[in-house]
């Protein structure tokens, strides 16, 4: 009788190169059931106490994960930060960071055409809109826990919040205050639009998205805080700037 061999882990040969290549399939897997989690425990919870969940993850997963890889890679850590991003060149820091929020808007990119190229232009648009109404919120609440930004903490509060958006490190924006409860933000250079105006194609109509991306934005900071289109691509705008958004309290 021919007995076959129990296959475990150790039978598994793959080339160095494989190895790579799968720890990075590995680490897009992590990446991806973490932003399942999220996904599913605001469905089922609702988004505030998703909030309240995702602060105790988040104080406790990237310490674990951090310590790990410190002990396989050997490297020290200070804070919970990595040493060696400690040690970088205040010039290289900054740059690594426009890098990463740079790669993070080719990601948005890739999946909006790659939804376009198989359905078409619309359904692009109302993932990309739906894709908004949850990241906004949520990238609102990571600045807040990272400024330790208490809630409500109105316009003062959304000024300094929209400052650390990953848009901010790679477009160029500006506030002019109007009144005591209100104001004005403005993209005075934006990576999507300038590209496509240095191909000769007109801007990408990005009014719907922005709206829920910019009303859901403040809302999490200060449900107070209303959001008005003051202009966005597809309408027209001045040189100086792509988009204007009027933020305010009633009084």
């Amino acid at each position: 009788m021919c007995l076959k061999k129990k296959t475990d882990n150790a039978d598994i040969r793959l080339s160095h190169e494989q190895n790579a290549r799968l720890t990075m399939d590995f680490i897009h897997r992590l990446m991806m059931h973490h932003a399942m989690w999220y996904s599913q425990v605001q469905q089922q919870l609702g988004p505030k106490s998703t909030r309240e969940i995702m602060k105790a993850v988040y104080e406790r997963s990237p310490e674990i994960q951090i310590k790990k890889l410190a002990k396989t890679l050997d490297f020290d850590i200070e804070q919970n930060i990595p040493e060696p991003l400690l040690s970088l060149s205040e010039k290289k820091l900054k740059k690594l960071k426009e890098t990463i929020a740079a790669n993070w808007l080719a990601n948005d990119g890739i999946w909006f055409q790659a939804v376009e190229f198989s359905r078409d232009m619309d359904q692009a648009k109302k993932c990309n809109d739906a894709c908004w109404s949850h990241f906004s919120p949520f990238e609102a609440w990571s600045i807040m826990h990272f400024l330790n930004l208490s809630e409500n903490s109105g316009l003062e509060g959304l000024k300094k919040a929209l400052q650390y958006r990953l848009y901010a490190a790679i477009n160029k924006q500006s506030i002019s205050d109007e009144t005591d409860n209100s104001f004005v933000f403005k993209m005075n250079d934006c990576r999507v639009q300038s590209a496509r105006k240095r191909k000769g194609l007109k801007d990408y109509p990005c009014k719907s998205a922005g709206i829920v991306e910019y009303t859901t934005f403040a809302e999490t900071i200060d449900p107070r805080i209303k959001t008005r289109c003051v202009s966005c691509p597809p309408d027209p705008h001045p040189e100086e700037w792509y988009c204007a958004w009027h933020f305010f309290i009633e009084k």
